[in-house]
This record gives structure tokens, sequence and C-alpha cells, in this order.
């Protein structure tokens, strides 16, 4: 795991800029284990067919996480994630995936 000193060392940016974007990359990952938290719990009480459609959100959601996460520009957390709001519920519902679950449940219904 890398310390904060490394994280500073691979995120591009002012050194005021760095450190600002490691405090909201935390709010944005404690984000990310909310949302991820409560759809594990949503699908532990769903019968099969719904459990599995959870778990595929689950796992766009863990991709989200991937590239958000991966992202070394100091700017791009400081202009996208600073005001956590629903991003990360609006970068689930707007994947094509997403879509294509949304649609196939609503033709089981």
């Amino acid at each position: 795991m890398l310390d904060h000193t490394q994280k500073a060392e691979q995120m591009t940016g002012t050194v005021n800029q760095i450190e600002w974007a490691l405090r909201i990359k935390e709010q944005v990952r404690a984000e990310f284990d909310r949302v991820a938290k409560a759809l594990k719990s949503v699908a532990d009480k769903q019968p099969d067919h719904d459990r599995e459609d959870t778990l595929a959100i689950i796992a766009i959601l863990e991709e989200k996480r991937a590239e958000v996460m991966s992202n070394t520009r100091a700017g791009y957390f400081i202009h996208d994630w600073q005001e956590l709001s629903d991003q990360v519920r609006q970068m689930i519902v707007q994947d094509p995936r997403y879509l294509v679950i949304k649609a196939k449940k609503a033709t089981r219904r």
C-alpha cells in the first residue's frame, strides 16, 4: 500500500493542489465504499435473478472506481469531485451496461 508521500509523488499538480486532491480522493473512496456496501446489502436479500443484476451493477461500480481512482491529475479531483453529490450513482446509471440491465428488468415485470 502506498503511503501519503508516495501517492503525492504520483499525482500531478502544485503541492497545494495535490494535498487538496488527496483529501478529496479519500472522500471519493469512501463514497464508492458506501455505494458498494449498500448494493451488496441489497444483493444479499434478493432472489437469484435480481441478485445477478445487482452484482453486475457492483462490477460496473468497481470498474468506475478503478477508473476514477487511477487518475493522477490533482485538478480532476478538485474540479470534478470536490462537491460530492451523486456522481457515483450518475456514473453507474449512464453506463450502457446499466441501461441493458434496466431494460432487461423492465421486460421481466
